[in-house]
């Protein structure tokens, strides 16, 4: 086994380094970790722009298109309607007509949509500490 790979005993060990953390600091050579195909397609997937708010805002339940729109500012209705289509067609987002006259359409996360919630919070989070807030003014 490589000395850069660390094993549960040594995990158990040192709690707070990681492997990643040994593997920065141990001097050895260091080969890049092969992108899972599955996950390169899920970051692909929630990552596309304006993904992640449209998720955001289905989490709070059963929206219509327009209720969707305006609560993502800047988000277009050519995008919008890509992204809901992209989404169902993925089966995170069910559309539903109902019978209603004028008919109306709702927009609702799937179990597998709302599987997303802990990943949504945890870039939330990560956000929250990182990010810079866009609002705020940079007036130097």
């Amino acid at each position: 086994m490589p000395d850069h790979v660390l094993t549960a005993g040594a995990a158990a060990a040192a709690p707070t380094r990681t492997a990643s953390a040994a593997r920065r600091t141990s001097g050895a050579a260091v080969e890049p970790q092969r992108v899972c195909a599955r996950f390169h397609a899920a970051i692909e997937l929630i990552g596309a722009r304006w993904t992640g708010a449209i998720l955001r805002v289905l989490l709070t339940g059963r929206l219509h298109y327009s209720q969707i729109r305006e609560s993502v500012p800047g988000l277009s209705d050519t995008m919008l309607a890509q992204r809901l289509r992209s989404l169902e067609t993925e089966g995170i987002v069910a559309r539903e007509v109902l019978s209603t006259a004028p008919p109306q359409v709702e927009y609702h996360l799937t179990d597998k949509g709302r599987a997303l919630e802990p990943v949504l919070d945890a870039v939330r989070e990560w956000a929250q500490r990182w990010y810079p807030d866009p609002s705020a003014s940079h007036i130097g």
